[in-house]
């Protein structure tokens, strides 16, 4: 489950540009966090990842096509995969680079990402399965900004997952999308194409329906089918707590087409007995299927909560992988850079899912013999002759990160991982260069 595995099957039209992607991305993934002078062993090598970078052979989707193969196959094991789309801003402001557009303020320059990430279930990570970039143009001088409309995003990666359902018959794709995703137009093109993927989106509109009312009123008018408990995780500033809900849904029309009316299906979920000076949970989401019970309003619930996920991923991709540190004369060299640090994030934190939700695999299955070594070697642990759990490593390449591994702590996140990983591959390079140097003089 190497970085190679994920290119190996990159056609760039040059074997030789093919090998370069291959190991540009296995050094940059061994040090998520240096620049690229860093990550590389010397200049020679440093030299030939900034000409395959301009290499106009070199694009950005030809980089990612072998990834979104092999996504595609392991989402093939599973019956539900959840595709979570979301955008995010990479501010380069102040950064030397050409093709970069305004971000929220008209000052700022940086360029736009909207991927699709796709999870199991269960939150396994599977794949970018899908991405897109671009830099918005600038406004004239009657503050009108040109170019193609930006939620044009959403639904043509809707339509990327409708093509993945149908190629993946035995396999549920459901796209998920916060409330930027909230468009008529994605649920019209859903209906369109068959429903053959599922849509679940946080609804941000408060609709006026065909017959008169609310939306949002009328559901809220409904007796609860029922109440749901979870925990909701730290984060933004947030303590972990326990959450319980009271779950109204409704099957609803809305104004559609010239094609008639949108059948869809509203669910909200109320926080009860908030704490004091917490703000209570209450989500809003409307999808194609149809519900009909507690079970199935939760099943929907628990998908909507995956959507963290991508959130953990563009952070991965920002504070991890310091994308925004990249320094990179114009916008393709950059495009080309971020489809291999997508890679790097989704491996990043696919490690640290697998970690958690299969323990007991052998180590040996994610890691090279060298790697999983090192993780106790440098935690001055005996070398175990038999082969080791996952867990097991990734606990120890997290204390190399600041994870304390005690009773309390749970499990690694994300950040001592990569951090650990970092001191892991350090390691490992100068085990093999001694290694190699001995060897060679004993054949002197």
């Amino acid at each position: 489950m190497g970085l190679a595995d994920e290119f190996k099957t990159i056609e760039l039209g040059d074997p030789r540009l093919n090998r370069r992607a291959v190991l540009l991305a296995e050094r940059l993934g061994q040090k998520p966090s240096a620049s690229i002078p860093n990550a590389c062993t010397s200049w020679a090598e440093t030299a030939a990842a900034y000409r395959f970078l301009r290499n106009e052979q070199v694009r950005w989707d030809k980089v990612l096509s072998p990834h979104w193969q092999a996504s595609q196959e392991r989402m093939a094991q599973h019956k539900v995969v959840l595709c979570i789309q979301d955008t995010t801003e990479l501010d380069y402001n102040g950064q030397a680079i050409t093709g970069l557009g305004p971000l929220s303020y008209e000052a700022q320059r940086g360029l736009y990402l909207h991927p699709t990430y796709v999870v199991s279930s269960e939150r396994e990570p599977l794949g970018v399965f899908n991405a897109w970039t671009w830099a918005r143009q600038f406004k004239d001088k009657d503050g009108q900004r040109a170019g193609v409309c930006e939620s044009t995003r959403w639904i043509e990666s809707y339509e990327r997952i409708a093509d993945s359902a149908q190629q993946l018959p035995d396999t549920r794709h459901v796209c998920v999308g916060d409330r930027e995703s909230d468009m008529l137009e994605l649920m019209l093109k859903a209906r369109a194409l068959g429903y053959p993927a599922d849509y679940l989106v946080r609804s941000q509109h408060n609709r006026v329906l065909p017959g008169g009312g609310k939306l949002w009123d009328q559901v809220m008018a409904q007796t609860p089918l029922g109440r749901i408990r979870f925990m909701l995780p730290a984060g933004r500033g947030r303590k972990s707590r326990s959450v319980e809900q009271d779950i109204r849904v409704q099957r609803i029309s809305l104004k559609g087409d010239a094609k008639g009316s949108i059948e869809v299906t509203c669910v909200i979920a109320t926080e009860l007995n908030a704490p004091e000076g917490a703000k209570p949970v209450q989500w809003r989401l409307l999808t194609n299927r149809e519900v009909n019970s507690l079970e199935q309003a939760s099943e929907l619930i628990d998908w909507y909560r995956a959507r963290w996920e991508i959130e953990l991923f563009f952070l991965i991709l920002k504070e991890g992988c310091r994308v925004e540190s990249l320094q990179l004369g114009d916008k393709d060299r950059l495009e080309s850079a971020l489809a291999i640090y997508m890679v790097i994030a989704w491996r990043i934190n696919r490690l640290m899912r697998l970690g958690r939700t299969v323990p007991e695999l052998e180590a040996a299955l994610v890691f090279e013999p060298d790697e999983w070594r090192a993780a106790f070697i440098l935690n001055k642990k005996p070398v175990p002759k038999k082969m080791p759990t996952l867990n097991e490593v990734i606990r120890l390449i997290a204390q190399r990160g600041g994870f304390l591994g005690r009773k309390g702590d749970g499990e690694p996140g994300a950040k001592t991982l990569w951090l650990g990983l970092q001191e892991i591959a350090i390691f490992v390079e100068g085990a093999r260069y001694a290694r190699e140097f001995s060897e060679a003089a004993t054949c002197v």
